[in-house]
């Protein structure tokens, strides 16, 4: 037999034994990763605590996997187990990709918005009204755990991205850690702290009350100075905010309703019109613009301030000064 002709033979041979093996891959290949049942986006939840045969009935059931087998062997090949939560399932999405998914814990997300200054309550509402979340704001039991005991100026107010369905308080805990990883890092950046505040507590307090009255970031550290001014001179800050946090109960907005002059007097520790240096604790959660503008506070000698009707402040170093901005801000209130 001629080289040719056995060189022939053999690629014959060879075709014969791995074509069926090439058909079978294919096969497999177009089964398990191409092969699609699902028609539709669908949301698909896996508890804590379900088997991963129970959740391949389910897909079988909801018409997003053709066999139940294929998937366990799948989830097997992947490590065996699936993590809880909820998933949104694309349309044409294949077997192997759905498997891939809840192994992996690939949860679809949701996004909560927390803007600087917001108190406690007002952050709890928020939460209530987030339809991506889940449960209460308050603990049923336990209450021994930080979250159970939240106080205004331990939350940070930022944007958080987290599994649909999460529970709130789970979210609340989020933004409370999240506090403590920003205090820790400016606490070791700013070992010096502006006179004449002593610890941290001073510092997250008046960067509250920074917070609540300016939203302009450029004007913080002047209104920082502002009051850094007054307590080296022993003069009581007379922040309108620290009113209005006693008026509201801690709500911290007094909806619409105007701040009178006879408020003012109101019998609170809060109250910095009749009690000298910084009210006992925050009266709002602050973002990081406020408690840098407290640490590193403008170089002014400014003592009041006043709004110019445009989103801004007025600031003056003496009373005779403050009184002729005071006077612009009435006749541009009244011309509204």
């Amino acid at each position: 037999m001629s080289k040719r002709r056995k060189f022939f033979k053999k690629n014959i041979l060879l075709w014969f034994v791995l074509t069926p093996v090439v058909v079978v891959a294919a096969v497999f290949f177009y089964v398990v990763c191409v092969r699609s049942t699902v028609l539709r986006p669908t949301v698909f939840n896996v508890v804590r605590g379900d088997s991963v045969t129970g959740v391949a009935n389910r897909l079988v059931q909801n018409n997003l996997i053709y066999s139940k087998d294929a998937f366990v062997a799948s989830v097997r090949f992947h490590g065996g187990k699936i993590q809880s939560g909820q998933y949104d399932i694309p349309r044409g999405a294949s077997l192997w990709r759905i498997t891939k998914m809840l192994v992996s814990g690939d949860v679809a997300t949701t996004t909560v918005v927390v803007p600087e200054g917001l108190t406690v309550k007002q952050i709890k509402n928020l939460l209530l009204q987030h339809s991506g979340l889940t449960g209460e704001v308050e603990c049923d039991s336990d209450k021994s755990r930080p979250v159970c005991n939240l106080q205004d100026g331990q939350i940070f107010p930022d944007t958080y991205r987290v599994a649909r369905g999460a529970s709130r308080l789970s979210v609340l805990e989020l933004m409370r850690k999240k506090m403590l990883d920003v205090r820790t890092h400016l606490s070791k950046a700013n070992s010096n702290l502006p006179k004449p505040l002593k610890n941290w507590d001073q510092v997250l307090t008046l960067a509250s009350i920074v917070q609540k009255e300016t939203p302009v970031a450029r004007e913080m550290p002047i209104v920082a100075s502002v009051y850094l001014n007054r307590l080296n001179k022993g003069m009581r800050l007379q922040a309108d905010p620290t009113v209005v946090y006693v008026l509201t109960d801690g709500l911290g907005d007094m909806q619409g309703q105007p701040l009178l002059r006879g408020h003012l007097k109101i019998d609170s520790p809060y109250n910095t019109y009749r009690n000298s240096g910084l009210p006992p604790a925050p009266i709002a959660n602050v973002g990081l613009a406020a408690l840098r503008a407290v640490l590193r506070p403008a170089k002014t000698k400014f003592l009041f301030f006043v709004a110019d009707g445009q989103g801004g402040h007025r600031f003056s170093i003496d009373y005779a000064e403050h009184q002729k901005n005071h006077n612009a801000w009435r006749k541009i209130k009244e011309n509204k």
